[in-house]
Order: C-alpha cells, then structure tokens, then sequence
C-alpha cells in the first residue's frame, strides 16, 4: 500500500510524486552522524553516496536493509514489484522514469527507513525504502542531468559487480559484512 494525500507535485520532467511539506527533509540530515547515533549502518552508506557519487554505497546500504529485514532476497524482489504496480497505479506507469531529482529519492528512502525501524504500520516502508534506493541508482545511471548532491569528489556513472561488492561486501548468507 502506498498512502495517498491527494495532493502532487510535478517536476519538470513530468513526473510527479506526492507532497513533501512537513514530512521532514531527510536528505538534508548528517546522515553518518545519525547513523552513528542509532547505530544504523544504511544510512552511513547512503551517506557515502551523498557525499562521493558512488553508487556502490546505496548497493551496499540496500543488501544491508534487505539482509537485517527481510527472510530472503527473493521474497524482497517480489515484494518490490509490487510497490512498483503499487506506483503504476498512483502515478502512472514508469512515471519514476521520467525523471525525479535524486535528493527526493534519498530524502524518501531515509524518511521511509526511519518510519520502518520506529514500527510504523501505515505503509509498507520497508519496500518504499528499498524502492527510493532503486530508483536512485537507476536514475544515477541514465539520467546524470538529476543528480543534484553536493558530491565532493567526481561522480561514476556505472559500476561492476566487483566494484558493487568492493570494499564493502554483504553476505547473505551469513549475514557478514566486510
């Protein structure tokens, strides 16, 4: 399920979401600093990628909220197609593709992160928070043109699954991360 307040805003691209206003700004937190506070490891990754551009980071920050949540990666993939039907419902579908800055993907993905590890029940924000890391990596790589963080260093565009598992590697199976 994915709420509803009736009220959109639209981006140049013609894509549109739901309001933000009074939601928090997620994307505007120290993000390494409260993940260091609650002790969650995603967010020190996503704040990797807000700071250096490296998708590798939100990979990485997706197999860490996946492995502590979810019972298999499996059920996750099915799981997020069905936000993705969910989506296509709301807003049209592959209205995402059309283009949405990054920092609205971040910023939903933090927020929908938090409410799921507070125990919200409202919305499936498990798979919203997985859905808004997707969606970033993908816009990342083939619509450069939306990426509006402040990175500090040269953004790559595109990464292998060497690079993805770098100096980063998740376990599934025995939950390791190196």
């Amino acid at each position: 399920m994915i709420l509803d307040s009736g009220e959109r805003r639209e981006f140049e691209s013609g894509a549109v979401r739901d309001i933000s206003e009074n939601k928090g700004r997620m994307d505007l937190v120290p993000l390494k600093v409260v993940g260091l506070l609650i002790d969650c490891e995603e967010l020190k990754y996503i704040d990797d990628y807000t700071r250096q551009g490296s998708v590798d980071s939100l990979y990485t920050a997706i197999k860490c909220f996946m492995k502590n949540n979810f019972e298999d990666k499996y059920t996750t993939v099915i799981e997020l197609s069905k936000h993705f039907e969910a989506g296509c419902k709301k807003y049209g579908a592959n209205n995402w593709r059309l283009g949405i800055p990054i920092h609205c993907f971040i910023d939903s993905a933090c927020r929908h992160m938090m409410k799921h590890y507070r125990g919200d029940a409202d919305e499936n924000h498990d798979i919203a928070c997985i859905w808004n890391l997707v969606c970033a990596i993908w816009t990342h790589e083939n619509k450069p043109e939306l990426i509006d963080l402040p990175f500090a260093e040269e953004i790559p565009f595109s990464c292998t699954q060497e690079e993805i598992e770098g100096d980063h590697i998740v376990n599934w199976e025995d939950g390791v991360i190196d």
